[in-house]
């Protein structure tokens, strides 16, 4: 008796699956790559369009021309204009006065602009996170700064208060 086997339909077996160290690592290294671009393509987006970078130069100025400002308390709190000046010159403006203002009953923060140049007291707003509708144009040759601040009451929600928190 001859026992024939059919070798046309080989039988596999099943062998247990093993995963690749190398591929396990490029996999990690893939999404770590990836997980960075996101990253700093989100921070790109941020920084160019949401929450562009603060501007000290005077607009329409050489470079090197930076917005001179005087920083008065309008509001009465204690270390309120010092506050505010440090973190002007923090980022590059130049303060050149810090006093009290006139009176203490100041209820929402101004910058005034001094020489014609919104865009100047537009930066200074924006660096302070005060509204658009806070910016008045008082034109005054007497004065050697391109703008003033006249800090309010309001002055605990502007960018200075809330530094110290967000770091």
């Amino acid at each position: 008796m001859t026992i024939s086997r059919d070798t046309s339909h080989p039988v596999r077996t099943s062998a247990p699956a093993r995963n690749d160290p190398r591929s396990t690592i490029l996999n990690i290294l893939i999404a770590a790559l990836a997980l960075l671009v996101l990253v700093l393509a989100s921070s790109f987006v941020l920084r160019t369009f949401v929450r562009p970078p603060v501007q000290a130069t005077r607009a329409g100025s050489a470079p090197g021309g930076t917005i001179q400002l005087d920083v008065l308390n309008g509001c009465g709190a204690s270390g309120a204009a010092t506050s505010v000046t440090g973190f002007l010159r923090a980022r590059g403006f130049d303060v050149v006065e810090m006093r009290n203002y006139k009176r203490f009953d100041v209820l929402e923060s101004l910058v005034i602009d001094r020489t014609g140049s919104t865009a100047n007291a537009e930066r200074v707003a924006y660096a302070l996170g005060i509204e658009k509708k806070n910016i008045v144009q008082q034109i005054n040759e007497d004065y050697f700064v391109d703008v003033s601040v006249v800090l309010g009451r309001d002055y605990p929600s502007l960018k200075p208060s809330h530094e110290g928190r967000t770091r």
